[in-house]
C-alpha cells in the first residue's frame, strides 16, 4: 500500500494547522504567555500527571519552551499562533504541544500525535503560571519516617511479570529524584516528593509522560502503579536491595550460531541502497546504531554518539544508523529522521529499516538472535566481523552505569580502531594516536 502521497501532505499538516489557528487566534488584544515558571498538568483518565516548564522570551520572534525535570532541561522552540496560541513541536519526536491563553492567563491544551493515522492519540493539559512545585506546594508536605534513598529492585507486571528492573532513588527530606533502568534503558530523571507512607515520581521531557504512584508498606518494600502517556497502567513491586542488578547488556543480543558477520542492504534518506559490503566501510571500524526517532532512550545514544563521531571518524570510524519508524514509508522516515539528523548535528549514514516494529527490525538482521530494545548498538571490526553488541542505552542520569559505560566505549574502540587493516582492503585508513572521548 503506497502511503507516499498522504504522509506528504500529513507531514505539512503541522504547518496547515498553525496557519488555521494564527488566523482564528490573531487578536491584538489577546494574551500570550508570561515569561517564567509554570505548573503544568496532563489528565489521563482519573490520573493527573504534573510537569514543570519555564517559558523564555527574552529572544521575542523565538520563545523557548524548557521542560524540567529535575537536573534535566530540555529546550523546545514556540511557534506563535496570533496573540494567544502557540504550537510547540517536540523536536524528534512527532508530537506537539497544542495550546492557548485562557483570559485568566492560565494555558489550556493537549499534547498531540503529528504521526500520520494515528487518530485519538492526544492528552489534554492544563498550566498555571508562576507555580514551581510538582505535586505539593511548600509548607504542605507531609511527615514522613521512611527514607527511600537507595538501588532497589523493582518487579514491573503487565499481562506477565516483565524482566526485573533498578531503581536509584534519592530522598531529600519529603523530595525525591531517581531512575528506572531496565534491559532496554532508562526512564530518564524522574521527580517528585514522599508524603506519609506514599510517593509519586513524575516525567515528561518530550516524549509520552510518566507517573509512578506508590505504597511504602510495613516491610519497608513498595508497590504501586506506573502511568505512561496514552498507555496502559501497569503495576510494580521494589524492595531496597544493594546488590539489585540487570541482565548483562552485553549478552542480551548475540549473533546466531554460525554467523561472524552482520549483512543488510537499506536505503538511505534519499532512496540510495547502502550495504555494509560498500567500499567505504571496508577496513574500517563500523558502529551500527538502530534507533527510532520516537524513542527516549534512542535519542540520548545519539546525543553521545554524534559528537563522538564527529571526534574519532579520522580514525578510521564510521557508523550507521538504522532508524526504524511510527510509519512505514520513505518519504515519512526522510521527515523524522532528518530532524534527527539536523538536531544533533549527525554526519554519519542514516538508513531506514522499515516500521518500528522488534520483529521487523529482527528480520532485516536475520544474524541477529532476536532484536530486544531500540537503541542497540553493534560494533564492527576492521575485518568486517561483528566484536560487540550492546542492547539498550542508559544515560548521564544513572551516575556510574553511564560513567562505565562510557570508559569501557572508549577503552573498547581503543583497541579496535588499534587494530591493523587487513591487507585485503585497499582501505586509505590512517590511525591516529587520538584516544576516544
Amino acid at each position: 500500500m503506497k502511503l507516499n502521497n498522504h504522509v506528504k501532505t500529513v507531514v505539512v499538516a503541522g504547518a496547515t494547522f498553525l496557519g488555521s489557528l494564527a488566523y482564528a487566534g490573531d487578536n491584538p488584544i489577546a494574551k500570550a504567555p508570561k515569561q517564567g515558571i509554570w505548573r503544568g498538568e496532563f489528565v489521563i483518565s482519573e490520573t493527573h500527571i504534573p510537569f514543570n516548564f519555564e517559558y523564555n522570551t527574552k529572544d521575542k520572534e523565538h520563545p523557548v519552551l524548557t521542560l524540567l525535570n529535575g537536573t534535566r532541561r530540555d529546550d523546545f522552540k514556540v511557534t506563535k499562533l496570533g496573540g494567544d496560541s502557540i504550537f510547540v513541536k517536540m523536536n524528534t519526536y512527532d508530537a506537539a504541544l497544542v495550546a492557548h491563553v485562557e483570559t485568566d492567563g492560565k494555558i489550556t491544551g493537549e499534547y498531540r500525535s503529528l504521526v500520520p493515522g494515528f487518530r485519538g492519540s492526544s492528552l489534554p493539559f492544563s498550566a498555571e503560571h508562576g507555580k514551581d512545585y510538582r505535586f505539593v506546594e511548600k509548607g504542605k508536605e507531609q511527615p514522613t519516617k521512611h527514607n527511600l534513598s537507595g538501588k532497589w529492585d523493582l518487579q514491573v507486571f503487565s499481562k506477565a511479570k516483565m524482566p526485573d528492573n533498578v531503581a536509584l532513588l534519592k530522598q531529600e527530606g519529603n523530595k525525591l529524584t531517581g531512575v528506572v533502568m531496565s534491559t532496554v534503558g532508562d526512564s530518564r530523571e524522574l521527580e517528585g516528593v514522599v508524603q506519609g507512607n506514599e510517593f509519586v515520581l513524575s516525567h515528561f521531557s518530550g516524549p509520552n509522560p510518566r507517573v509512578y504512584k506508590g505504597t511504602i508498606n510495613e516491610d519497608g518494600s513498595i508497590t504501586g502503579v506506573i502511568s505512561s502517556g496514552i498507555y496502559d497502567n501497569t503495576k510494580f513491586e521494589g524492595v531496597k536491595n544493594a546488590e539489585a542488578a540487570l541482565p548483562d547488556p552485553y549478552k542480551l543480543t548475540h549473533l546466531k550460531e554460525g554467523y561472524k558477520r552482520l549483512d543488510f542492504t537499506l536505503p538511505d534518506l534519499d532512496g540510495k541502497q547502502v550495504s555494509l559490503s560498500d567500499d567505504k566501510y571496508k577496513g574500517k571500524v563500523v558502529i551500527v546504531e538502530i534507533v527510532g526517532t520516537w524513542c527516549p532512550n534512542c535519542t540520548d545514544q545519539t546525543a553521545f554518539l554524534s559528537p563522538w563521531f564527529k571526534e574519532n571518524k579520522a580514525r578510521g570510524v564510521e557508523a550507521i544508523a538504522i532508524g526504524f519508524e511510527q510509519k512505514d514509508d520513505l518519504e515519512y522516515a526522510k521527515y523524522t529522521l532528518g530532524t534527527l539528523k539536523k538536531k544533533y548535528g549527525i554526519e554519519y549514514d542514516i538508513l531506514f529499516g522499515g516500521i518500528a516494529d522488534k520483529k521487523v527490525a529482527s528480520e532485516k538482521l536475520p544474524a541477529l538472535n532476536r532484536m530486544m530494545a531500540f537503541p542497540t548498538t553493534i560494533i564492527i571490526d576492521r575485518k568486517g566481523e561483528v566484536r560487540q553488541i550492546h542492547t539498550g542505552y542508559t544515560g548521564t542520569i544513572t551516575g556510574d552505569y553511564y560513567t562505565e559505560y562510557v570508559k569501557k566505549w572508549n577503552t573498547d574502540l581503543d583497541a579496535l580502531i588499534a587494530e591493523p587493516v587487513p591487507t585485503t582492503f585497499t582501505s586509505s585508513v590512517q590511525n591516529s594516536p587520538v584516544k576516544g572521548k
